[in-house]
């Protein structure tokens, strides 16, 4: 099923953060990533698409008008990470991951719910973080462990906030990779919110491109950046180039 946006508008009191957004159908089984500039709208769209961030507009999903669901019924289809997660949990990553499981309407029993909890966290290669308390782990530990909690209801749409950004450059590429293969897998729609380019170019199948709340331009990744891109939206001078396996490089040269 693919995800739908429509006319998608949030505004903070007097402010309009997206103005009047729409984007080309998000496919099943893809991954998509959001860039653009500081303050683009990037996060606004990913907490509105999850039903936390009050909007004008719709949001659907194949046939499924999530726009007109609960919180609590959409977390049944969309599953969304913050960039980080609370410092001050006493919690075990484990029973947060069963906590994250259990908020859905279509909770499981205890037993279950700890196999599958114990499984996302499998998936994700923290099954040693289980029994560690989240409020002592470092914040690339919270970031694996946020990724599990995301993932354990094996939602049908997956937004990830910076997932990677306190990550060094292994778990980066493990987790672009757990993207992949989680859309694939399970024929679910990936969202990422990503800063650097090269790893948005290489992890994602589409891309679209934010500025002041619109889109700029989207589509697949050497459609998206260009030096006519990066210097209207970044507003830098940049080559973009191809690598020997056919990834694009983006090798900026100044600023305008």
């Amino acid at each position: 099923m693919n995800l739908t946006v429509e006319a998608l508008t949030v505004r903070y009191g007097d402010r309009t953060i997206l103005r009047d957004l729409s984007l080309q159908p998000l496919h099943a089984g893809h991954v998509t990533s959001l860039v653009g500039p500081n303050g683009a709208g990037k996060s606004t769209l990913l907490r509105a698409v999850a039903g936390l961030l009050p909007a004008t507009g719709q949001v659907r999903l194949g046939d499924v008008v999530l726009s007109g669901l609960s919180v609590a019924e959409r977390a049944r289809h969309v599953a969304y990470m913050p960039q980080t997660l609370p410092h001050d949990v006493a919690l075990t990553v484990l029973e947060t991951v069963i906590a994250a499981l259990e908020a859905s309407p279509s909770a499981v029993g205890a037993q279950r719910a700890e196999q599958r909890a114990l499984a996302a966290l499998e998936r994700v290669g923290a099954q040693y973080l289980a029994l560690k308390r989240l409020d002592r782990l470092s914040g690339g530990q919270r970031q694996i462990a946020g990724l599990a909690q995301a993932i354990v209801r094996e939602p049908r749409v997956l937004l990830l906030d910076e997932p990677t950004s306190a990550l060094d450059l292994r778990h980066q590429l493990e987790v672009f990779r757990l993207a992949q293969a989680y859309a694939r897998d399970n024929a679910a729609v990936v969202v990422i919110v990503l800063h650097d380019l090269q790893a948005a170019a290489r992890v994602s199948d589409h891309m679209v491109v934010l500025t002041q709340g619109r889109v700029r331009v989207e589509g697949a990744p050497n459609v998206a950046i260009t030096p006519t891109t990066l210097a209207d939206v970044w507003q830098v001078r940049a080559r973009v180039e191809p690598c020997q396996q056919g990834q694009i490089q983006v090798m900026v040269d100044d600023v305008l």
